[in-house]
């Protein structure tokens, strides 16, 4: 992350979930405050969504209360996630939101899966994420949590530029599937024989991250203005950055994945008998490029990595950013030459 880098939009956004959600340490309950309370990522009232578009609502005293408690005692949520050490923020992410949704009375079924029979098995058509308890019957949660890069130094109107670190995913890839397979779910015949009431609605919930390009802030219509952001830099311009004096007070963090929902919290020093799950030690600058270069050498996956201040005995996040390999716009150029399937 260069220094001197336009991270203003980040520091608001990192600063006030500081502000509101400082008193929590546990980092699974930090991740459900930032679901919770963090703003959609799509913006529910765009042309684009077609009222298809879920949003939980501002965070109530009494969840914000339940949420303190929780973090006292984390027990209950510990018990939920079964101790099992998640590769996938996805699922990771939909377990905490199952959690919520099953505390408060809400949840009817979660990843309820229907399937087709025929002469060989069965196979399946699909999985309902959430069903929700509503008035008159079930609410269909499609739930995602997504981190794009945006492939675009220019005002687009075209969400297959924002990529996937790893250029598997676009953002208009994944919403054309969420709307024409997944929210039509309980239209399917099969579906009739596992429901046990009816759906009476069905919309995406997404939240999520988008990471900028170096110094730009292209207008993308249909997202929450409001939205989670970072930067995304190649390693070159973190090597270049790296050879100039380090700022006495300048430290990164290369973020676990299962911390990427809410802004890092984390402690500056650990004991013997620190309950918290370790992470990697603050680096200056040159150390961050270094360890980068080695890292991008056998393996090419971006790096998420926060920029981080000491206070109180804590590092806190103050902005974030992908670092990429430098061939990365190169393969996300080709990748928008040949095309992304329709889903």
């Amino acid at each position: 992350m260069p220094a001197g880098a336009d991270t203003a939009p980040a520091l608001m956004f990192q600063a006030r979930f500081e502000r509101r959600w400082g008193h929590l340490v546990c980092p699974p309950v930090r991740a459900l405050a930032w679901l919770l309370d963090s703003p959609n990522l799509l913006d529910a009232a765009a042309p684009y969504w077609t009222g298809r578009i879920a949003s939980l609502g501002p965070v109530g005293a009494a969840t914000a209360s339940w949420l303190a408690a929780l973090d006292a005692d984390p027990a209950p949520l510990d018990a939920a996630l079964g101790g099992k050490v998640y590769s996938r923020l996805g699922l990771y992410a939909e377990k905490l939101m199952a959690f919520y949704f099953a505390q408060h009375g809400q949840l009817v079924e979660h990843g309820l899966q229907v399937r087709v029979a025929h002469k060989g098995g069965k196979d399946t058509v699909g999985e309902f994420d959430f069903l929700l308890q509503a008035p008159a019957g079930l609410r269909h949660i499609e739930f995602a949590t997504k981190f794009y890069l945006i492939d675009s130094a220019v005002d687009t109107t075209d969400f297959d530029l924002l990529v996937g670190p790893n250029l598997g995913d676009t953002l208009g890839r994944k919403m054309r599937k969420i709307f024409d397979q997944q929210l039509a779910l309980a239209q399917h015949p099969a579906a009739q024989a596992v429901l046990p009431q009816p759906v009476t609605s069905a919309q995406a919930l997404v939240k999520g991250w988008l990471y900028y390009p170096p110094g730009r802030d292209p207008v993308v219509p249909g997202l929450t203005p409001d939205h989670c952001r970072g930067r995304w830099y190649t390693l070159g311009d973190m090597a270049g950055q790296a050879s100039a004096p380090d700022q006495p007070d300048e430290r990164f963090v290369v973020m676990p994945r299962l911390q990427w929902l809410a802004p890092l919290k984390v402690p500056a020093a650990r004991g013997p008998d620190d309950a918290l799950p370790p992470t990697p030690p603050a680096l200056s600058r040159a150390e961050l490029a270094a360890l980068l270069a080695q890292k991008f050498a056998a393996d090419q996956s971006p790096v998420m990595v926060a920029a981080v201040r000491e206070e109180g005995g804590w590092l806190l996040e103050e902005a974030r950013a992908f670092i990429v390999p430098d061939d990365w716009p190169v393969r996300a150029a080709l990748r928008r030459g040949l095309g992304e399937p329709r889903a």
